[in-house]
């Protein structure tokens, strides 16, 4: 977090970086980073039930499709923007997309929540299916992995991926700033991620105030399972305080194997060893399900982690894989290319799941967030930010809410108002540097949402639901079918949908090449995924 007084040397490094960055002859490249977007979503039918219809074929092969896949569930799809530069753009894509797909979904709805309707029995929900390859049958038994460690009612979570990175024209003019700098070009910019990622984890609490939007779920999500939610209704329960349940430890945080499972974030290579052994490493339980049942695969291994994205975080540091390359393979050999923010609720109030005030609020953070000097992040210190991060997500309008910061309470309200000061010259940037004042202008209207907590999207969706006596399904599914019609009464141009049916069609003949070009037995193909060991330049 910035020190406000003028006068502390961190204040004058972070404003020196930014004016610096902000007046050579490069300065543009500040505002031409990329931005995607990843939006999940369940199909649900009319009625707000799960569909347990296959992904619809006209959608394009869920394996091989660039714009819209599954993630977990085959009824959990996700519709994924290429990047822009403009997170305007982005989400004008995402717009099509959803365009797209509601030309195609017959009567069945997007369910625009990140928790679930009323689900099936567990073993009823639809695990993805991608085909008959070895990747696309890999990708089928790490679902059922996930189904057995996890549940399948907790993987009808859903949510919205944040992509971001900077131009590599800053990188280098930021690189210049420090003649004396003894890193490559590749190893500075996976450092300045890294110190971004840290600032994230720091402060990231303050998206969930901000943008947390499932304080509250329907009943039978918790069947079985201890917890302290008050009840709602009598299908309902919630927290009168909470923002995000999604990112509560009702979520994936309370999986006793991921429960200790803390990487380091000071450096790419602190990070890679603690995944790596979490892919590599055995864990009994896991043991005692084994990886076969009656001759078939129903897990990939029993490590920690079946494969290194089963880790659950807020960010992930993200590099593009090439075909058949792990990602960690691909962070080690090139470094960090991007980060992933994964940790925003779907706002139910918005068609496409995320406004445009949220994502140009994103892009000032983040670039707070590496500008921001950044302290190394101890364990005693990650353990802090994430204590933060859960009494946020539980209690975050509470009155007078304490957080701990460096070991010391803090007012959430105090600390959360000195962020949007230190982030006000970033948004005032990007607007000189855009001709307008589109990033000034969200953080003002933001900024109320700190003095009044009924502002803010979790309060929003409770008092909906009060005011309309609606239970949590029937807010959603009135929400969804509110912005199905939205979606419906505005077709794509026949150019535009023409484009997007041979891209559909394309991808049905891509999967078919895929798997006709295997010829590896599929126990053979996973014994060499399982043998994968990390290997780094110069480890």
């Amino acid at each position: 977090m910035a020190n406000e007084n003028p006068a502390h040397p961190a204040a004058r490094a972070y404003r020196r970086r930014l004016a610096a960055l902000a007046s050579g002859p490069h300065a543009d490249a500040l505002r031409q980073g990329l931005r995607g977007i990843e939006k999940e979503s369940l199909r649900v039918s009319p009625d707000g039930k799960l569909a347990m219809t296959p992904h619809p074929r006209s959608f394009g092969s869920a394996l091989t499709h660039p714009l819209i896949t599954t993630d977990y569930s085959e009824a959990l799809i996700e519709l994924i923007t290429p990047t822009e530069a403009d997170p305007a753009r982005a989400l004008e894509r995402l717009d099509a997309i959803h365009r797209f797909a509601y030309a195609h979904l017959g009567d069945e709805l997007l369910w625009n929540n990140s928790m679930p309707n009323a689900l099936p029995p567990d073993d009823e929900i639809p695990l993805g299916l991608y085909g008959t390859s070895n990747i696309g049958k890999l990708k089928h038994v790490y679902r059922s992995g996930l189904s057995l460690r996890y549940g399948r009612t907790m993987q009808c979570i859903a949510g919205i991926h944040y992509n971001y990175s900077l131009d590599e024209t800053v990188w280098r003019a930021w690189q210049s700033l420090d003649p004396g700098s003894a890193l490559s070009a590749q190893d500075f910019r996976s450092e300045r991620y890294f110190a971004l990622i840290r600032n994230f984890r720091r402060t990231s609490w303050l998206l969930m105030y901000l943008f947390g939007a499932s304080p509250a779920l329907n009943k039978r999500f918790v069947d079985g399972k201890p917890h302290q939610l008050e009840t709602f209704d009598a299908d309902t329960l919630y927290l009168p305080h909470a923002t995000s349940l999604r990112m509560s430890d009702l979520g994936y945080t309370n999986n006793p194997a991921q429960a200790d499972l803390l990487p380091s974030y000071d450096n790419l290579d602190a990070y890679l060893d603690v995944l790596a052994k979490a892919v590599s490493q055995p864990y009994a339980p896991y043991e005692a399900i084994g990886t076969q049942r009656d001759g078939e695969w129903v897990q990939i291994n029993t490590n920690v982690l079946q494969i290194e994205n089963e880790f659950y975080s807020t960010i992930r540091p993200k590099r593009v894989t090439r075909s058949g390359e792990r990602p960690l393979h691909a962070l080690a050999e090139r470094g960090v290319q991007y980060i992933e923010v994964r940790c925003l609720d779907i706002d139910p109030f918005a068609p496409a799941g995320l406004a445009l005030e949220t994502a140009r609020f994103l892009d000032a953070y983040l670039l707070y967030c590496a500008l921001e000097d950044s302290p190394l992040l101890p364990r005693e210190a990650s353990v802090e930010a994430n204590d933060n991060f859960s009494a946020i997500a539980k209690e975050g309008r509470k009155p007078n809410l304490m957080l701990q910061r460096d070991g010391a309470p803090v007012p959430m309200q105090q600390w959360a108002n000195e962020l949007f000061e230190a982030i006000e010259p970033v948004a005032a940037t990007l607007d000189a540097l855009c001709g307008n004042d589109d990033h000034t202008r969200t953080l003002a209207a933001l900024r109320p949402r700190l003095a009044d907590a009924s502002l803010t999207p979790s309060a929003r969706v409770l008092q909906t639901m009060r005011d309309k006596q609606q239970s949590f399904d029937a807010f959603a599914l009135d929400l969804s079918r509110q912005h199905a019609q939205y979606f419906r009464d505005r077709p794509l141009p026949p150019d535009e949908a023409r484009e997007m049916e041979a891209l559909a069609a394309k991808s049905w003949a891509d999967q078919v090449a895929i798997e006709r070009a295997d010829t590896e037995p599929f126990d053979a193909f996973v014994a060499e995924y399982r043998d994968y060991k990390l290997t780094r330049v110069g480890a």
